[in-house]
């Protein structure tokens, strides 16, 4: 099987949304495209809405559905509490919209508020500038500064909730397995169509990210596999994701979510083996690799990163390794010890060798050790320069890449 993440845009073709009007979907569904796509669904007894973009998205999300339909807003529906879902809300409902969202959606919220400094700071390398750029777009169409919703549900799912709604037949039903604990779909009965929001990452086709480098609670593995199911379960015709445009077909939608499925039993479970038969997890996350005839793409998530989740996931941050885990000593504290006992100058030449021989990483932790003495020692600067690179040319992933290229230019300031 060839995958569908062959075919489809990566996340560098994410874009925010714009003064565009909805496009047609079809069955009465219209799509506003934005940095995470919106859907409205008139109906004889006003509009509802499914996920409403970042904060400053709203209003254009709005401006374009009044122009299929200036019915009120009866009810906003939010697959998952991330902000590019949620964050318009208050721009898009009137006073009277009911909002939906599934039961541990308030518990998300403020976790994520809690630390919402913390995450904001260790996710903008990623997509600080591209966000700029849209609010500046945002700003030239007459949207000015729009702070992101918080919003307040009004009705909660907690497995499974049947509404009809101007004669329109909804089922919401959790997914506690999706991108984040709140999750939930959207399925429409009549036309066998599927909202799945995030439930399978941004990236339909790829292996999801079962922890975020920007720091995230753990996703379980086999609360992923149980979601997916209920996907299966459903048989959907029409499958329209969170980002990009919808998939079509209901044997080609079911091949691509068993390999999804598969993929990540697969991973688990020989993570689980490794764990049994003392394998460590450096170990694991070097050698436990997706069987090639699953062709799930790995743009947005990494097999060796969700290697270490599940571990940690289930053994917690001890790696039974050294005495020195359990105390407060960074490894790095004792590089001035090292350098001067080995010299700056032997590191940096082990570290051109590991280079040459396409060892960046053990490159890198070799100038780690000689820039955490020397911080600005130009030879290890100039081979941890090299040694990103070269990670970089070799990266189809949309974090990896975005944390090499902020580590290239930390590394390049005089």
């Amino acid at each position: 099987m060839s995958g569908i993440h062959r075919q489809r845009p990566g996340a560098a073709g994410m874009q925010a949304a714009t003064d565009a009007p909805p496009v047609d979907l079809g069955d009465d569904v219209w799509m506003s495209p934005g940095w995470s796509n919106s859907y409205l669904l008139p109906t004889d007894e006003g509009r509802v809405v499914i996920n409403t973009g970042m904060g400053f998205e709203g209003p254009l999300h709005r401006r374009a559905y009044d122009t299929v339909d200036t019915s009120p807003i009866h009810s906003v529906i939010l697959t998952q509490g991330h902000y590019d879902h949620v964050g318009g809300v208050d721009a898009v409902k009137d006073p009277e919209t009911a909002v939906v969202a599934q039961t541990n959606f308030t518990t998300w919220r403020d976790d994520n508020e809690r630390l919402e400094t913390f995450r904001s700071r260790n996710s903008a390398f990623a997509f600080m500038d591209a966000i700029i750029a849209a609010m500046e777009y945002a700003r030239s169409v007459g949207v000015g500064a729009v702070p992101q919703a918080r919003p307040e549900p009004t009705v909660v799912v907690d497995e499974r909730l049947d509404l009809t709604i101007g004669g329109r037949d909804l089922q919401l039903i959790a997914t506690p397995g999706g991108e984040t604990f709140d999750s939930l779909v959207v399925w429409l009965p009549e036309s066998r169509t599927l909202f799945s929001g995030n439930l399978f990452g941004p990236l339909f086709g790829h292996v999801p990210n079962l922890v975020t480098i920007r720091g995230d609670r753990y996703r379980d593995a086999l609360t992923y596999i149980d979601s997916l199911e209920v996907v299966l379960d459903l048989g959907p015709e029409r499958l329209i994701t969170g980002h990009f445009d919808p998939i079509v077909g209901a044997a080609s939608i079911a091949d691509e979510v068993r390999a999804m499925q598969e993929a990540m039993r697969w991973v688990h479970d020989r993570t689980i083996d490794g764990m049994n038969a003392g394998a460590d997890v450096h170990t694991l996350m070097r050698e436990v690799r997706i069987p090639d005839h699953l062709d799930v793409g790995e743009g947005y998530g990494q097999t060796k990163w969700n290697v270490r989740a599940i571990w940690e996931n289930y053994a917690g941050w001890f790696h039974h390794r050294s005495t020195t885990e359990l105390y407060g000593v960074p490894p790095l504290a004792v590089a001035p010890d090292l350098v001067a006992a080995a010299g700056a100058d032997a590191l940096i030449a082990a570290a051109r060798s590991h280079l040459d021989h396409d060892r960046a990483v053990e490159a890198l932790q070799l100038t780690d050790i000689v820039l955490g003495a020397e911080p600005r020692h130009d030879g290890a600067n100039a081979v941890a320069i090299a040694a990103h690179e070269s990670l970089l040319a070799a990266s189809e992933n949309f974090w990896e890449q975005a944390w090499l290229k902020r580590s290239i230019a930390k590394l390049n300031r005089p």
